[in-house]
């Protein structure tokens, strides 16, 4: 599945999921000022535009003919793609057994036919304010605090699922990891404030490095970093590292005291076509080890294997 697909929806997206043609079209009167409006007349169809649209939100009728609306909401959590979803039942049932089934089941709240348009608009807006909310804080979650890049979480989910890709498609995938040289002594020398602005600098460089959707840069320690490349062999990722590191050294930072300052980083390349049994944590230990051996040998090297 993609990231977030919703990331690029202009207005939050809403699947209606009834089998009266009469409610689909309430409500969607209702929603469609707002929201991007998406309309199941079953429970299957419901299921299959619930992954392949990933509403933000899902307002599912309880009774239909080919499935009820418990079943639809019972599947939709355990599906991988839908089960953060959330589900607003849609109903005519009104007694205090229904109500505690459907949010036993998972369901976010409840809306009664027949429609009051400040109630639906009331309580779909609290969904989707929620929706918002925790994707907000996933995404800092996600987001290195200092340089606003992918931090070492995001990294690793990313690798695995790239790596998953690469398995399945039997694709190359290429990884280098990025370490500042001396950077303690440049943090000693100009103090943190300099320091950080550096790493920051650094950061938006590998992110401009990382120029394909599919790339990404990410901070995954103190001055460490990783681009993972997929679908790219060594020599074009060695390219790709070379030309970083030339531009990184040629860069000057202006510290607060005047002087003109200068980093360099070792590099570390591997590529590989991974196998089913191939862990992806040995993939990223040879491209620290070629890391390794670029510190060793001097420094402000790109090393690879």
């Amino acid at each position: 599945m993609d990231e977030d697909n919703t990331a690029y929806k202009k207005k939050p997206g809403i699947l209606l999921v009834d089998d009266e043609p009469s409610s689909l079209k309430v409500l969607n009167q209702i929603l469609s000022a707002d929201y991007e409006i998406y309309m199941a007349k079953s429970g299957q169809e419901a299921l299959e535009l619930a992954v392949s649209e990933s509403p933000d939100l899902i307002l599912l009728d309880v009774v239909m003919e080919d499935m009820s609306g418990y079943e639809v909401l019972q599947q939709l959590k355990e599906h991988t793609e839908t089960s953060l979803t959330p589900v607003i039942f849609i109903t005519s049932l009104s007694t205090a057994e229904d109500e505690e089934k459907g949010l036993i089941l998972g369901a976010s709240d409840y809306i009664t036919k027949p429609f009051l348009d400040v109630v639906v608009k009331a309580r779909v807006k609290t969904q989707i304010n929620n929706v918002r909310q925790r994707r907000e804080i996933e995404r800092l979650s996600m987001t290195d605090a200092l340089t606003g890049i992918p931090n070492r979480r995001n990294f690793d989910l990313r690798l695995s699922m790239e790596w998953a890709h690469a398995i399945r498609e039997k694709k190359p995938i290429a990884v280098m990891v990025i370490d500042l040289d001396n950077f303690k002594e440049y943090n000693d020398t100009f103090k943190h404030k300099q320091g950080d602005f550096m790493l920051k600098t650094v950061a938006g460089l590998l992110e401009s490095a990382a120029k394909r959707a599919q790339d990404l840069a990410a901070r995954i320690g103190g001055d460490e970093f990783a681009i993972l490349l997929p679908n790219t062999e060594l020599a074009p990722a060695v390219e790709i590292a070379g030309a970083l590191r030339e531009r990184i050294a040629d860069l000057r930072l202006i510290a607060g005291s005047g002087e003109d300052t200068q980093m360099t980083v070792s590099i570390g390349v591997t590529c590989m076509r991974p196998a089913p049994d191939d862990p992806s944590d040995e993939f990223v230990d040879m491209a620290d080890s070629y890391l390794y051996q670029a510190k060793n040998s001097g420094r402000n090297k790109v090393c690879f294997g």
